[in-house]
């Protein structure tokens, strides 16, 4: 008796010890479907090398990752930069803590029109994600070339504001004339034939805009030694990403597509929107002012880039696996 009772007690206390461990070690990642969101994906397959699990799941677009971390739901969340902005500046308790991929998006007409300046879209309907980065490029390319914007009838250009899955039906229905898109869905237009290239819209003040990668304050703050797991495993999956084109094209064709998207479609859509680990102040702060001008968010109180643009993990871990 007396060994059973020892033996129910090492089992009890084990069981307590991993599910104290577990508890400890998951971290809820929200991330969006979309091809350079591939390697932030990854980190789930290969979290327990990290020593942690990860738990993702996928929204339709940045801004309801944001109201996912305001409802306490997610401890690090991908998105483009103007969701992270116009989170924070509604009060999102986060931080910048990476920039997991840059450019991301295309400006493309209709194969009919074969409209080939920003100019030519004078007296036309274009699709976008409302509040997405695309939104915040086309209004900043619109301004530059004079041109004047509503989603009513009235202006140079009629806005038509549709979500990421509908925006290519849309273009092939003729409901618009053009679309400013995230890849992999304007490359596929372009390989589908019924979509041509207007611009890659990386020559305003933004550039090339990089997705960030967002963690709550209180996890940045009160789950360090967790933190700093997450991002050796974030630094050690896109590592592999851009070194291994043959791993990063399976896993994104395959287990996130499902088989939807071309070996071209990748290729095109990665060519537009690189792997990366960086992000700074600067291109978050220029990404803000440009917010403002073109009125995307309405902001009360836009944050400063400095307050809130924390790579001090990401620095570390690049540092520890030798990555420039």
């Amino acid at each position: 008796m007396k060994l059973k009772a020892i033996c129910t007690a090492v089992v009890m206390t084990a069981m307590l010890g991993a599910t104290h461990a577990q508890a400890q070690e998951v971290v809820r990642l929200g991330n969006l479907k979309f091809a350079h969101y591939g390697a932030v994906s990854y980190i789930k397959e290969i979290a327990p090398k990290c020593g942690i699990k990860v738990e993702e799941r996928v929204f339709a677009k940045g801004l309801d990752v944001m109201q996912a971390i305001i409802a306490g739901e997610l401890d690090v969340g991908t998105t483009a930069s103007e969701a992270a902005i116009s989170g924070r500046a509604g009060g999102a308790p986060i931080f910048v803590v990476a920039g997991f991929a840059k450019g991301g998006a295309q400006l493309v007409s209709r194969a009919d029109l074969k409209l080939k300046t920003v100019k030519d879209l004078k007296g036309k309907k274009v699709g976008v994600t409302r509040g997405g980065i695309q939104e915040v490029l086309l209004l900043a390319e619109l301004q530059q070339n004079g041109l004047t914007v509503s989603d009513q009838p009235g202006k140079d250009v009629q806005l038509v504001f549709l979500a990421y899955a509908d925006l290519n039906q849309a273009l092939l229905g003729k409901q618009i004339d053009a679309m400013m898109q995230s890849e992999p869905q304007s490359s596929q237009a372009i390989n589908k034939g019924f979509g041509t290239e207007i611009i890659k819209p990386y020559d305003t003040p933004i550039g090339e805009p990089v997705r960030t990668m967002v963690m709550t304050e209180k996890f940045y703050k009160e789950k360090r030694p967790l933190a700093e797991k997450f991002m050796n495993c974030f630094v050690q999956s896109t590592k592999l990403f851009i070194e291994n084109k043959a791993v990063a094209e399976k896993y994104v064709r395959e287990v996130i597509f499902k088989g939807q998207i071309t070996k071209d479609d990748f290729d095109d859509a990665i060519g537009n929107s690189p792997y990366s680990y960086d992000i700074t102040p600067e291109h978050i702060q220029i990404t803000t002012d440009v917010m403002v001008k073109t009125g995307v968010g309405k902001m009360a109180k836009p944050p400063v880039a400095k307050d809130w643009v924390k790579t001090d993990l990401l620095e570390a871990a690049k540092k520890s696996l030798g990555v420039k």
